[in-house]
């Protein structure tokens, strides 16, 4: 049988190497290679000889209910949840700093209070008086939440086994310390430990857990990815800083659709729900202007129109700038590609921003032809019909592909005011009504059909 060997991990990143070293090839910082024990393989040499607990097995076919669910009232909180909280699920919540996170779960835990639940808030960032205060502004004063102040995991598990509540939030996961790891709070280790004991708890206990995890200047979760794979649910709290508008998406959720979205608005008063993003996002559109299309997007399960706004101005620099706010910068770039090789329409020695209106962030392939129809309206200073929608997929050779869930879309934008619809020919859609449609084959037909040149 083959000797168990040490393994040594970075206690930064969580890279594994052969050997210790002084500095960590991955990450380049010093000093935070530690050395962890093989697991062991119990009484027998192997753990085939070793014999366990049958473990029992069943099919596929079950009829069991679906898990209860306990909604806090607050419709957007619990559009993301998958339809409301479910008991012992872990979730996790990532976010800039000053985004309104503890705000968010404030107003949550107390929204759960109020609808029944017994909820316990814990922080490890903030003393109890300073969460007591915010709770003040956001007038939750009479909300039944319980508070804490603690870093110890060890105290906070023993209080959340002693109390049972239906749900526990823990701000946040990086200032945690289990005191059985040698490690740094905040660290690899310390984090990944950290989760799992939570969501150890979670499925044992019944409790729902909801941890709050910081993220880096990436975007992504601060830690170890594995504690995205541990927990049930996770999701961003996206928005800009200075913007009253914040999203709460769902990227995981194994209770509910991924990618559903909700959207609040950040007010004097805490966060204010927002039942209709598509309008908010439209709000400020005034008489037609070039640059400007309408996309008509889908966000997990809800349609929602989005403005693209596009600037093309000529350049002084050797390198004009490309600068994207809101979209994939590497789609943006492939799409001015297809239009100088498939339409002979050339961007060099142009300066091009593309913005989405609101601070809504645009991921989907369906949003090609509007940023194409936003980029061609602000390089031709002619502006698009202003009661048209643009939604399609454009591909290298420049031909406009279908997109799924077209008639949601649409609906969505009748709803609106719209009338019109720029599309890809193959696209099919039904009960339309009143409502006008172009379709368009490729990316030359569109812009002699809209523009008026071939």
């Amino acid at each position: 049988m083959a000797k168990s060997v040490s393994t040594f991990t970075c206690t930064a990143c969580g890279a594994t190497h052969k050997k210790w070293a002084g500095r960590c090839d991955a990450c380049g910082a010093w000093n935070t290679i530690t050395e962890e024990a093989p697991l062991s393989q119990g009484p027998g040499r192997s753990l085939g000889a070793a014999k366990g607990r049958a473990v029992p097995l069943s099919g596929l076919a079950t009829e069991e209910p679906p898990p209860p669910r306990s909604h806090s009232g607050l419709a957007e909180l619990d559009r993301v949840l998958g339809g409301g909280l479910v008991p012992g699920s872990a979730v996790l919540v990532g976010g800039d700093p000053g985004i309104g996170k503890s705000t968010l779960l404030l107003q949550g835990a107390a929204a759960f209070a109020r609808a029944g639940l017994s909820a316990v808030y814990i922080s490890g960032e903030e003393a109890s008086a300073q969460v007591r205060m915010r709770a003040g502004r956001l007038g939750l004063t009479d909300s039944p939440v319980r508070l804490g102040a603690e870093t110890n995991l060890r105290n906070i598990l023993t209080t959340l086994d002693r109390e049972k509540p239906d749900l526990a939030i823990i701000d946040s996961v990086q200032t945690l310390w289990a005191d059985h790891v040698e490690a740094a709070p905040g660290s690899v280790a310390q984090v990944r430990a950290a989760a799992h004991e939570l969501v150890t708890f979670a499925k044992r206990s019944g409790v729902a857990i909801v941890i709050v995890g910081h993220v880096t200047k990436d975007g992504q979760i601060a830690g170890p990815r594995v504690v995205e794979h541990m927990v049930d649910t996770v999701l961003y709290f996206e928005g800009e800083r200075g913007h009253q508008f914040r999203i709460l998406r769902s990227v995981k959720n194994r209770f509910g659709p991924a990618d559903e979205i909700g959207v609040f608005e950040m007010t004097g008063a805490g966060l204010a729900e927002v039942a209709n993003p598509s309008a908010l996002f439209l709000s400020e559109r005034g008489q037609p202007v070039p640059g400007s299309a309408v996309f008509a997007g889908i966000e997990g399960t809800r349609p929602v129109l989005t403005e693209v706004q596009a600037l093309v101005a000529p350049s002084t620099l050797a390198s004009p700038r490309r600068t994207v706010v809101g979209l994939d910068s590497g789609r943006v770039s492939t799409i001015i590609a297809v239009l100088e090789a498939r339409c002979g329409i050339p961007f060099a020695g142009l300066d091009v921003f593309l913005n989405v209106a609101g601070g809504m962030r645009v991921n989907e392939p369906a949003a090609d032809l509007a940023i194409a129809g936003a980029l061609l309206s602000a390089r031709e200073d002619s502006a698009l019909p202003p009661e048209a929608v643009l939604f399609g997929e454009i591909s290298l050779s420049g031909a406009l592909r279908p997109v799924a869930q077209a008639e949601n879309r649409l609906k969505e934008a009748q709803k609106l005011g719209f009338s019109q619809a720029i599309l890809p020919e193959g696209q099919k859609v039904e009960g339309l009504g009143g409502m006008g449609v172009t379709r368009i084959a490729d990316l030359t037909g569109f812009v002699g059909e809209v523009f008026g040149a071939g």
